[in-house]
């Protein structure tokens, strides 16, 4: 026998053996810490949303962009990780990627104006992009194949848990020492992460220098930029009567052309168009996009409505908001469960729960309960933890190996994109709203009302004064906002609803060769 066939016949290395146990542990430790933090930051920032208002003397629809601009910003620069990793290499941009976010995260906190706190809001969410993706690919690479099952399920109730932990702790120093030390209790963290990463992560070789489709790249943040900048603005601005609005939506949609004509001709284009031609992988993205609507909405308008309105104070809200956190926990786990099933079965599970939670937050009103809301929340968590691995399972079961990054990519620009739109479209339809509905209540405050005379209808209310057609006012305000709220609600109800019929499109699940 020659002496070649041993080393022929010889398994592949297992890349993940090469390291001892303490070291693996280390890695575990520094990645799933950088992770979590990135997590965490969202959920804090959604409680924190209130105080800022005030302190920045901003509107909803402006304080808002706190929040859009960040997803919108994570969603750009995701798709770049793989050629940054090929570029710097893994080790080098993780690393950095966990520093200068948490200087971005220290300049948040330090923030004196709205413009600076959009901007840090912009580049913590550029900056932190590549961590979640990367951190990913370092755990499969740094343990044994026999390990990663465990290893993944820490890895996800790690990221999980983070941003229950996030909003409560966030909400107790807000309400002791203002919002900008929720941000600051994440700076010591961040360093030590960075730490953490350096001294634990080999050095890895980068690719050298790897091409970006720079056009296909710049063009599709142009586009997507655009589209934001209308929605966010367009209500403020009266929309198209705003020479503003009708510059970014001409812009919008040359870039888009620009984008869609480019990806069809080039070579090797930024996105792959012709992926699109899969049909379960097409109608993934479009509930990816659906799923990424309903994410985080609800998280963006409970703080504003519940602290202006409602008067709950910020512990309380960061409380609601975590019990979302414990659902999707909870949710993983069924997953499990539902996971030895057709995997349409549980995404259709898990939208019909977000129906029910929508259809739930429409019959609230401003005397809802604490324990209601947390119960909603919950229910929330639980779709959103249900939904997730079928929905991964179907839409990559049919994609090749040598597509998987790039459709990757999309998925979760998809689901940023996504988040991003559907809170900047329910932030305007709740100014737009409680304008109108204010206008129309306020109309009914005249002495020529009969109703009015009677006791038992205007109850202790004061018509004779200043101040009591103040109290009025406000009061007739608060009425109008929650109105508003009711019609976002309704559409984050509908949406959930849209997802099921499609979901029926799906086709069995069939692993790519």
């Amino acid at each position: 026998m020659s002496s070649s066939t041993p080393s022929a016949a010889a398994p592949a290395a297992d890349p993940g053996e090469a390291y001892t146990l303490g070291r693996r542990v280390l890695i575990l430790v520094a990645v799933v810490l950088g992770s979590t933090l990135y997590a965490t930051t969202l959920l804090v920032a959604s409680t924190l949303l209130p105080q800022m208002q005030g302190t920045m003397s901003a509107t909803q629809d402006e304080i808002a962009w706190t929040m859009t601009f960040n997803i919108l910003a994570t969603a750009v620069v995701t798709p770049m990780t793989g050629w940054l990793a090929a570029r710097f290499g893994r080790r080098e941009t993780i690393s950095w990627s966990v520093l200068l976010f948490t200087v971005a995260t220290f300049f948040c906190g330090a923030a004196d104006s709205l413009e600076a706190l959009v901007f840090w809001r912009v580049l913590q969410g550029a900056l932190g992009a590549p961590v979640i993706p990367l951190s990913q690919t370092i755990l499969l690479d740094s343990f044994p194949k026999r390990q990663l099952g465990l290893v993944t399920s820490i890895f996800g109730m790690a990221v999980v848990i983070g941003p229950v932990i996030g909003p409560t702790l966030g909400g107790l120093l807000s309400e002791l020492y203002g919002w900008r030390w929720a941000f600051y209790m994440l700076v010591p963290v961040g360093f030590l992460s960075f730490a953490g990463l350096r001294f634990t992560l080999p050095q890895d070789k980068p690719a050298g220098r790897t091409a970006l489709d720079w056009t296909g790249f710049l063009s599709l943040s142009v586009t997507i930029g655009c589209v934001q900048l209308v929605l966010s603005r367009g209500q403020r601005l009266d929309w198209y009567e705003s020479g503003e609005i009708v510059l970014e939506t001409f812009i919008a949609v040359l870039a888009f052309w620009v984008f869609l004509a480019h990806s069809l001709t080039a070579r090797q284009p930024f996105l792959n168009l012709r992926l699109l031609l899969d049909r379960n992988y097409a109608l993934g993205l479009v509930l990816v996009l659906i799923y990424g609507m309903l994410n985080f909405t609800p998280m963006v308008l409970l703080p504003p409505l519940l602290q202006q309105h409602a008067g709950f104070p910020d512990l309380l809200i960061g409380e609601i908001v975590a019990a979302r956190g414990v659902g999707a926990t909870l949710g993983f786990f069924l997953a499990i469960f539902v996971g030895r099933m057709d995997p349409r079965i549980g995404l259709i599970g898990g939208f019909a729960l977000q129906v029910f939670s929508g259809l739930w937050l429409m019959s609230f009103d401003l005397n809802v309960g604490a324990a209601a809301l947390m119960a909603n929340s919950f229910v929330q968590g639980i779709a959103i933890g249900v939904i997730w691995v079928p929905l991964t399972l179907v839409t990559f079961s049919t994609v090749g190996a040598i597509n998987l990054a790039e459709g990757t990519a999309v998925y979760h620009l998809l689901r940023n994109i996504g988040s991003s739109f559907f809170i900047s479209i329910c932030v305007a339809e709740i100014v737009r709203a409680t304008g109108v509905n204010y206008g129309r209540m306020v109309e009914l405050v005249n002495p020529y009302n009969k109703a009015l005379a009677l006791p038992w209808v205007t109850g202790g209310w004061d018509f004779e004064t200043v101040q009591g057609l103040a109290r009025l006012s406000k009061e007739i305000n608060r009425q109008a906002a929650m109105l508003g709220y009711i019609n976002a609600f309704g559409f984050y109800t509908l949406c959930s609803a849209l997802a099921i019929p499609l979901i029926l499109l799906v086709g069995r699940r069939v692993r790519a060769a």
